[in-house]
């Protein structure tokens, strides 16, 4: 039951199943107006909670976007950093980063717009995505995930099967691949002619063409 908006914040108990409702509140309002645009009458509203509620919980609107932020960090990546810093041949690495990025992505397509906005408006952001998902600096893993991968390509160079590439590039050009067609989804309907069951099975289609382009392009 939501509390009366007479009562003060000092009167409220503090509840974890109430915060996290406010919080997927947050991360729905903030997916669709972006954390500019977003109310928090309308994420009190969407919670089902008044607005005095939430600013209990969260202070201000502020805290409650770095809040949700640091929740879908948690969520999007530590998945995709373990594969990618994992021992698998580099065939079924890249097989498995694209089926899991348009997995969860068709799930949640807003998302790649939200994270490249927050990105852009709070720079700062970039540091707290990564220490959220990993819990530790990002400095303190890239290397060794830069350098697995380094070692994984040159083997392949060296055994004639694959041509050089950086491994940053490796990753910014498998990733950005996944990533574009939702990022772009309302100019790429429109300029495609697709409707949203249409782009549902292009993303399908990219399960299999993604995969396929990509170790075309990384072969010698």
């Amino acid at each position: 039951m939501v509390k009366s908006s007479s009562e003060t914040p000092s009167v409220f108990e503090r509840d974890g199943d109430t915060e996290q409702r406010i919080l997927d509140a947050a991360h729905r309002v903030f997916l669709r107006r972006g954390t500019t645009g977003a109310r928090m009458q309308e994420i009190a509203d969407e919670a089902g909670v008044n607005k005095a509620l939430l600013h209990y919980y969260f202070r201000s609107k502020e805290r409650l976007s770095e809040a949700v932020f640091q929740q879908v960090a948690r969520r999007l990546l530590p998945p995709l950093l373990e594969l990618i810093d994992s021992d698998v041949p580099i065939e079924e690495k890249v097989q498995r980063v694209v089926h899991w990025e348009l997995d969860h992505l068709s799930q949640s397509p807003l998302l790649p717009g939200y994270v490249i906005s927050e990105l852009h408006q709070n720079p700062e952001r970039a540091h707290q995505f990564i220490t959220a998902m990993t819990g530790v600096q990002w400095s303190l893993i890239a290397p060794s995930m830069i350098e697995r991968l380094r070692t994984q390509i040159a083997e392949g160079v060296e055994a004639g099967t694959m041509r050089p590439i950086a491994p940053e590039h490796f990753i910014v050009n498998l990733i950005s691949l996944c990533i574009f067609p939702f990022a772009l989804k309302p100019m790429l309907m429109t300029v495609l002619g697709m409707r949203n069951e249409d782009f549902d099975r292009f993303i399908e289609q990219r399960r299999t063409e993604v995969v396929a382009f990509f170790l075309q392009a990384l072969r010698a």
